[in-house]
Order: C-alpha cells, then structure tokens, then sequence
C-alpha cells in the first residue's frame, strides 16, 4: 500500500547490484525479471489481500470494539483508556513493520508470515475469554498488534518480485483488502454480538482470520530478496527541510485522522443523531467509501502529481471533522462518513508516493519510509486516547475541534513542504 511506486525504481537497482557483486551468482535478467502477470504472480496478489485484510481491516474496524466495550464488557471505564487498545494495536503494526524489513531482507517471509498469522488468530481466541481491560490490551492490542505487524512487510514487498508495470494496478487490489476488511468485520461482530455473545462473535472472526490468513500462507512466496540490506536512519534526511515539514505534517494529521474511525459511532448512540440500527453502519460505510479514496487518488495523482492530491485531500479532511460540529441529523452524518472516507483514504494510499518524490535517490527511499513510519506510530498511539480524554472531560464538540484542527494544521503544513520542495513554484506536477 506505501511502497508501490517506490519498489519499481528499485527492481533494476537491486539486479545492477546483483551483477556487480564479485562473489554473486549470475543472474539472468529473465530470470530476475517479474513475469508482470500469470497464475502464481496474481495469486500473491490474492495472499495479500487477505493479510490487508486480516491486519489493516481489523485495525480499521476497531470503532465497533470500542463503541461495545464502552457501553457493555468494559462499561464505567473512560473513553481515553479503552481506545489504548485500539491505538497500541495501530503503533504496533507500524513500528514493528519497520523492525522487521531487515528480517524479511534477510530471507525469513515465511517464519513472519507463519508467526504473525498464528498470533492474529490466538489473539481473537485469548480476547473472546476477557473480561477486564489488561486481558483485553494483551489479546487484542499485544497479541493481535504484533501479530499484524510481523505481517505487514510481506504483505507489501512480496508483490515487487512479481510485476513491474502491473505493481500499482496489484498494489492497489492486495490494499483494498484492509476497506473491504473494514466494512465485513463490523458488520460481522455487531450482528454476531446480538445473536451469540460476544465470546462467540470474537471466535467466528478469528476463525474467519485464519482462513485467510491459511491461504495467504498457501499461497505466498518470495521470488528474489533484496541484493543489499537497507539501513535503520539515513542521516541526511535531517538536512532535507522538505522531508522534515513532511513528516511534521503527516504526523499532525495522523494525530487526528482516526478520531471519526474510533468515535463517530459511540457519540452518534450517546447523542442518538442516527437510528439505533443505523449507527453501528457508520463505521462501515466509512471504510466502504475510503475504497475510493484509495482507487481514484492513485489514479488521479498519475496526472497531476501524488504531492498535488494529499495536500487539498488533508485540509478537506480537516475541514470535513470540524463540519461535525453542525451535524445534527442523520442524512448530514451519512454525508459526512461517505467523504470522509473518500478523502481521509488518500492520506494512507498517497504517503508512499510523496516519499519516494522526496527521497533524493532509490537507495533510500526504504530508509526514509521507515523512519516515516516510525514517527507516524507515535502519532496512531497517542492521537485517539487525547481524543477521547478530551471526549470524556468535555464532550464530542471539543473532540472534533482537537481533532480537525490536527488534520487540518498538517495539511497546511504538507502545503508548505510540497513549496518548499519546488522552490515556491504551484503549478508544478509534484
């Protein structure tokens, strides 16, 4: 989902590495060369799917747990501690993407493949026998979170062995995994919820985790590796003002950008603005239409520019969470999960394409996504339990006031680094 672009600049550095290493086998360019196509390359595209789907898609459905565990398993706990768990799920699968990239370099897909399937599915089995908040943190945020984060380079980089010119075009596919996720996976738990508990609910999404999960493992398998293994921190990247004002901003807007995913459905029940069957559809129809906003984005930005698109996408968002503030009814709130979703999606697909513009050269174009995606874990750790300390001392109004302001200062921000990279220049294809 972040390195599509990114990944085929590389493919022929990493083979002129190849070539050039006195102790390296020969390589023929057909042999190393991605088939861009077939049976078993689209099958990977199948297994990857279904990871997005099983990691980013139950991370996105996490609005339907916490709206549950407010106002049944964990009633009288505040909203800031509940969405911990929701949030340190989210900084895991970040921050230990970036931790294992050197494993995944050094040939071992499987064993992270076969370990973090095995954790995201215990994780939901161990969580459908909890009952107070530090078993429900272990299961779901510890267990599940690093479970989803051991799979997230694979779910990435496997397909970059696979396809050259196709790898946007399967890149985007394997992602829409996490909003097709997003949208079965709460449907799924509250209906089940009402029917059989929620122990059993938990169960039958694990189970449905570990069918996918079961075939991505079928199915996966690594074609070349990386000739040389990519370092932790690139040093210059702290003299590159375009760089720092970047991850400033992407770092403020991811500071808000999940408050909507977390809350919008616990304060639509509290304030009663939908119909009681409605609400807990709000959740789902924001990852439904973030497809789009993954899809036409990623089109859009082959013609004008990814740089161009995430800056207007980000104070759209901004501006739309401050339009909560007039929301009073259920057709406004409708509205407002549809383009949120839209352009609140752009934000994720778009952020590997600006880094790979701002990366002065391939050979650190993975360096600087990692250390992007360190900075951004923070931002998904901390940024949804200050929303909800603010939700639960002063109410939503102030909730969608922090957080639209966040996500609207970095989009200006973002504004700022995409002039400042191209010496002030506005009509540019950045």
């Amino acid at each position: 989902m972040f390195v599509s672009q990114s990944t085929q600049f590389a493919l022929q550095n990493d083979l002129n590495r190849v070539e050039d290493a006195p102790d390296a086998p020969k390589v023929s360019t057909d042999d190393y060369a991605p088939p861009n196509g077939g049976l078993r390359a689209w099958l990977q595209v199948l297994g990857s799917f279904f990871l997005f789907f099983n990691t980013w898609g139950i991370i996105n459905s996490y609005g339907v747990f916490q709206t549950y565990y407010e106002q049944s398993l964990l009633q009288g706990t505040d909203a800031s501690t509940i969405s911990w768990i929701g949030s340190l799920q989210s900084f895991l699968i970040m921050f230990l993407g970036v931790l294992t990239g050197p494993i995944y370099d050094a040939g071992h897909s499987l064993p992270l493949l076969y370990i973090g399937s095995f954790l995201v599915v215990l994780g939901h089995m161990m969580l459908s026998l909890c009952d107070t908040v530090w078993q429900v943190l272990l299961a779901q945020s510890i267990c599940v979170g690093i479970g989803a984060g051991l799979l997230f380079v694979p779910s990435i980089a496997i397909l970059s062995a696979y396809f050259t010119t196709k790898l946007p075009f399967a890149v985007s596919i394997a992602a829409c995994g996490s909003s097709v996720g997003g949208v079965i996976y709460p449907i799924l738990i509250r209906d089940s919820i009402s029917r059989l508990g929620f122990a059993w609910s938990v169960r039958i999404a694990g189970f449905l985790a570990l069918f996918g999960l079961t075939l991505s493992c079928l199915v996966m398998r690594v074609r070349t590796l990386p000739a040389t293994r990519r370092k932790l921190v690139d040093w210059t990247s702290f003299r590159d003002i375009p760089y720092l004002l970047f991850n400033i901003g992407m770092f403020l807007c991811f500071m808000g950008l999940y408050t909507p995913y977390y809350y919008v459905q616990s304060i639509a029940s509290q304030n009663h603005t939908v119909s009681a069957s409605l609400v807990f559809y709000l959740l789902p129809i924001i990852n439904a239409s973030s497809t789009l906003g993954r899809l036409v984005p990623g089109y859009l930005s082959q013609i004008m520019g990814s740089f161009n698109i995430i800056v207007p996408c980000s104070v759209i968002s901004g501006a739309l969470i401050l339009c909560l503030l007039a929301v009073h009814s259920q057709g406004a709130l409708l509205a407002f999960c549809v383009l949120y979703g839209c352009f609140s999606g752009s934000l994720v697909s778009l952020l590997g394409p600006v880094l790979v513009f701002l990366s002065p050269h391939v050979g650190v174009i993975g360096t600087r996504m990692g250390m992007c995606f360190t900075i951004l874990s923070i931002a998904l750790l901390v940024g949804t339990p200050i929303s909800g300390a603010i939700l639960d001392a002063s109410g939503a109004n102030p909730t969608w006031i922090f957080s639209g302001c966040l996500t609207l200062a970095g989009g200006i921000i973002l504004g700022i680094a995409r002039m400042t990279k191209t010496s002030w220049r506005a009509f540019v294809k950045v």
